[in-house]
């Protein structure tokens, strides 16, 4: 085949379906291929891609966030259907070769070894396994930065007291859980059809903040606020890394969250992964005539441009500053960050390739911040990265 894809999540069913639209004969691996997807899905409006049909938009909110003052993000925050979502990628699979069975590496370029010990080949092939990341057995030297999250799917009327109908909370720094140690925040977003997820976030730590941590306070804050969710209320467990380095399997194509693709100050990956995989698709369609390494080459320069790879050296550099932060003043920085100008938050959260955007937003809010903010953010530049938060900050 021409490309074989591994992973049937979100990014890897985009472009595996964009592969097989352009001619390319197009396997997609997964050990469970027809498994639903449990992982609440969203985006900013902006970013939806103009080919999402409006029945896969579950809900939209205005967005808003809590420091030390609230404040208006300025744009919609767009939730997806999850089921409509998966649902739309795979009517676009037509032609698409389903294979179930579990990668485990690959022993050589253009080969695929599952776990009961047979090969698949292809000319390309694209790792967008998530966090399992399974072509690329590069070690780690260090416990993983992680955002954990535990979230209660409650109903509208039990979620007013802490947003209005129409509204995302984007976060709540609040210690509302009425707990000192790592800093936690609220995320309230509309699910569509009367229902709301309520979810204790762990933005980033390393290693990760337990989620037993995070269920312990979310209950505590509901409760502060008058919110009683019901025994029976849907959980969602959430545990994702936000370090990973870029994608190193020797002759495969990291795509999606395995790239990886996700944000280290949001966790989204979403819209950069439904944007992208079009272009990957071209590219590799454009190149495969050359040859496979050509392809691959090509491949890898459409979702790591330059630009690219010098904001995602940025955003590593904040995620760093983050994670070296006293929790104390984890809400003051996001207080100069949300009081920024709209164009330097938006190009901060969602602008992969825009360099020049990136230094104005980070030379602004070094600008704006006290002398011990901009000591940390500089000393956090030139510092290897922390080995371990401190365990007594992890409960």
């Amino acid at each position: 085949m021409d490309v074989l894809v591994v992973g049937a999540g979100p990014a890897g069913m985009a472009l595996a379906g964009a592969c097989g639209r352009l001619g390319l004969v197009t396997g997609l691996l997964d050990p469970a291929p027809e498994r639903p997807w449990t992982a609440t899905y969203g985006m900013w409006s902006p970013e939806l891609p103009a080919d999402l049909p409006a029945s896969v938009i579950a809900a939209r909110a205005a967005g808003r966030a809590i420091a030390l003052t609230e404040h208006r993000l300025g744009w919609d925050y767009a939730v997806l259907d999850v089921p409509a979502l998966r649902a739309h990628l795979g009517e676009r699979l037509t032609g698409v070769q389903i294979h179930t069975g579990r990668a485990v590496g690959s022993p050589e370029v253009g080969v695929v070894e599952l776990a009961d010990g047979s090969h698949l080949r292809a000319s390309v092939v694209v790792d967008a396994g998530g966090r399992a990341r399974p072509l690329d057995p590069t070690p780690s030297r260090r416990a993983a930065a992680a955002q954990t999250a535990y979230g209660l799917v409650i109903d509208e009327g039990t979620a007013a007291r802490l947003t209005a109908p129409g509204d995302a909370l984007f976060m709540d720094w609040r210690a509302d859980h009425g707990e000192t140690g790592w800093p936690t925040f609220l995320y309230v977003v509309p699910l569509g059809g009367g229902q709301v997820l309520v979810e204790e976030t762990s933005l980033a730590r390393r290693p990760a903040l337990p989620l037993p941590t995070l269920r312990r306070r979310l209950h505590t804050r509901l409760a502060r606020h008058g919110v009683h969710p019901p025994a029976d209320a849907r959980s969602e467990k959430v545990s994702f890394r936000v370090d990973h380095p870029r994608h190193r399997g020797v002759g495969v194509l990291g795509f999606g969250a395995a790239a990886p693709l996700i944000h280290p100050a949001t966790g989204f990956s979403l819209a950069a992964s439904l944007r992208l995989a079009p272009q990957v698709a071209a590219s590799l369609a454009a190149h495969l005539p050359d040859g496979p390494e050509k392809a691959l080459a090509a491949a890898r320069k459409t979702v790591w441009p330059l630009d690219a790879r010098v904001v995602h050296h940025f955003r590593r550099i904040g995620l760093e500053a983050l994670l070296r932060m006293r929790p104390a003043d984890v809400p003051g920085f996001f207080e100069q960050f949300f009081a920024l100008p709209e164009a330097h938050r938006w190009t901060y959260l969602t602008a992969r390739d825009d360099v020049r955007g990136n230094v104005a937003a980070l030379t602004s809010l070094f600008q704006t911040s006290n002398g011990r903010l901009r000591r940390h953010l500089v000393t956090s530049a030139i510092r290897p990265p922390l080995h371990a938060n401190d365990p007594a900050t992890s409960s």
